[in-house]
């Protein structure tokens, strides 16, 4: 049975009207509804046909993805965000073109490019300047529309987790280079660590490679050379899966004797992990959103959405101390 906008209409309780602008992706649109609405059409597997919605939309945007060349393309994340990217333009009646690292040959007319930060991003960022074409970056930066999950907030919600739970003695497992993900993590971790009027409270951070392999050597390494923490809060979850599995091979009990948690939503990676989760949905809307807007000369815009914890059975409460 063909599924109709009717259907959809009935199902998440609001007019044909809403849902046709939904699917046009019109910016009139409560968030929650939007939500609801796009929930009713996955469980009812409803595609837009791609022809009709076309017809319904004044213009089609052709807008380029650009990916820097430290981006691990085969991260659990980076497909999440990339499948969540390419769904939103579907629903916004936009065309996509990949961009390569090296633009500086590609002719192919867009009118608006997504960037994924990066540390080349103020060169990458000049050269769309030169061209004219108005770029939106996933990721923080001064002066143009973005997006990004409240990394810091995380970090925050993250320490609170663990403290509440009863643990002083931590570790922060992050990543070697400066990247401003990494560091608004650690720094609302450590923000909220450092105003805790906790006796005895311990905390300490190692650096290493953002994967699971790099968790792993991170956790075994810290453990052998004597950090003895009750709760590890880990700067991705692929980091935190590796910590788990360090654990695992020494003999220590998750939660009993130490707790995990990890940043980024990605909990089907492990049974029970606890994370703190990025809407990458709404970061995906908001991104796809605010280049139709760049195209359109609107103001600069600079979106943060909010992340949630996802209390695991990683995580619990300290050991008590015989």
């Amino acid at each position: 049975m063909k599924i109709t906008i009717g259907e959809i209409a009935r199902q998440a309780a609001v007019s044909k009207g809403t849902v046709s602008r939904v699917i046009n992706g019109k910016s009139t649109v409560a968030e929650n509804t939007r939500k609801n609405v796009l929930a009713v059409m996955k469980r009812l597997g409803y595609e837009p046909d791609p022809v009709a919605r076309e017809l319904s939309m004044r213009t089609k945007h052709t807008l380029g993805i650009w990916v820097g060349g430290g981006e691990n393309r085969l991260s659990p994340y980076f497909n999440l965000i990339w499948r969540a990217l390419l769904r939103e333009m579907q629903v916004q009646a936009t065309q996509f073109i990949e961009l390569p690292e090296d633009i500086s040959p590609v002719r192919t007319r867009f009118d608006a490019v997504l960037v994924f930060h990066s540390d080349e991003v103020d060169a990458r960022l000049a050269l769309l300047r030169d061209r004219g074409v108005p770029a939106v970056l996933i990721g923080h930066h001064p002066g143009i529309s973005c997006v990004a999950p409240d990394d810091a907030g995380g970090g925050r919600l993250a320490a609170f987790a663990l403290l509440s739970r009863g643990h002083s003695n931590l570790l922060h497992l992050t990543v070697s280079c400066d990247v401003g993900w990494a560091r608004d993590r650690a720094e609302g971790f450590m923000s909220v660590l450092s105003s805790a009027s906790i006796q005895g409270l311990k905390s300490a951070t190692v650096r290493g490679e953002a994967s699971v392999l790099g968790g792993y050597r991170l956790m075994r390494d810290a453990w052998k050379k004597g950090h003895r923490p009750t709760g590890v809060f880990c700067a991705t979850d692929e980091m935190a899966v590796g910590a788990l599995g360090a654990l695992a091979d020494l003999g220590i009990a998750v939660p009993g004797q130490v707790s995990v948690l990890g940043f980024d939503g990605l909990v089907e990676l492990h049974p029970g992990l606890a994370s703190v989760a990025q809407d990458i949905p709404a970061i995906a809307h908001q991104a796809v959103t605010l280049a139709l807007a760049a195209i359109g000369k609107d103001a600069v815009r600079q979106t943060t959405v909010p992340v949630s914890l996802i209390e695991g059975t990683t995580l619990g409460p300290a050991p008590r101390v015989s």
